[in-house]
């Protein structure tokens, strides 16, 4: 599951996008090109040939901290950092080590900050679309108590709509072209814009239909806690890698009597096991209620 690439938006505040690039930059070692465009981007290149990006983003409730309090900020203030095409064994501790780098500069997350991970669609099918829709409809209200989802964000990264679910569980359609047709149905904008309604899903299949061909997953609180960073990922590329393996997958919700002893074994059977990914379970399981170790009361 590991091996799918993946790309990630980070959205955050405290600092100036100007400052944020100046972090990035020195982490990196790389340089820095001002765009002066409508996003009014930093970019970051680096020796490898890849570029980061900091941008602004216009949902950000800009802040920063003057004499211990929040208080708030300029437009300047609006920092979504974007990376480019990473992969999980050979980015992730950068990655996290860069997280800490721009909150030790005084990055900081509010309720209108969220995270956005791409990944990779080249190898799915309908079939494995269809799974995807179909996960992601049936641990809908898990994930998002676990995720602890903002109200604030919740225009953003709405649940997956239960029509389309239906649709694609009746008609179960063959092609891409099928579920594309799905995807759009009920929305009169064009399909090529970019800010397509259809887009603010925890699943959104808008960026895989047009553009960059990849699959975003938007049900993320945004954090400069690298551990949280990493654990999204991992499940992230653990459902991508349960909609491609999977030969079906159902859209009933399972019995959630225990909610911490369901996101446990789930999360072991889509491949959270062992030692190296304890602290994402942790983290993931941190908000639900009841006992990991237990699905009934002990007697």
């Amino acid at each position: 599951m590991l091996t799918t690439k993946f790309g990630i938006e980070i959205e955050f505040t405290g600092i100036t996008r100007a400052k944020a690039a100046e972090v990035t930059a020195a982490f990196l070692n790389g340089t820095i090109e001002r765009t002066h465009d409508y996003y009014d981007a930093y970019k970051i290149h680096t020796v490898d040939g890849r570029t980061w990006k900091l941008m602004s983003d216009g949902s950000i409730n800009c802040r920063r901290k003057e004499n211990g309090r929040t208080v708030s900020a300029g437009k300047d203030y609006s920092v979504e950092l974007v990376s480019p095409i990473l992969t999980y064994r050979e980015d992730i501790e950068a990655l996290q080590e860069l997280v800490r780098a721009l909150r030790c500069a005084g990055g900081f997350a509010n309720n209108s900050c969220g995270i956005h991970i791409h990944l990779n669609g080249a190898d799915h099918t309908p079939r494995s679309i269809r799974n995807f829709i179909n996960i992601v409809a049936s641990k809908n209200d898990l994930f998002y108590k676990a995720l602890q989802i903002a109200p604030e964000r919740m225009n953003y990264c709405k649940k997956m709509d239960s029509l389309l679910v239906e649709k694609a569980n009746h008609h179960k359609p063959e092609t891409m072209e099928a579920i594309e047709k799905l995807w759009y149905e009920g929305y009169s904008e064009s399909t090529h814009q970019h800010y397509h309604q259809s887009r603010y899903h925890f699943l959104n299949l808008h960026s895989f239909f047009t553009g960059n061909h990849t699959v975003e997953l938007r049900g993320f609180n945004s954090e400069l806690h690298a551990g949280k960073v990493r654990s999204y990922i991992v499940l992230a590329l653990a459902l991508n890698n349960q909609a491609l393996t999977q030969k079906c997958a159902s859209s009933k919700k399972p019995q959630t009597d225990n909610e911490k002893f369901a996101m446990r074994t789930y999360l072991n059977r889509i491949g959270f096991i062992g030692e190296e990914f304890a602290n994402c379970r942790e983290h993931l399981t941190a908000h639900l209620d009841g006992s990991a170790a237990w699905r009934f009361r002990a007697a």
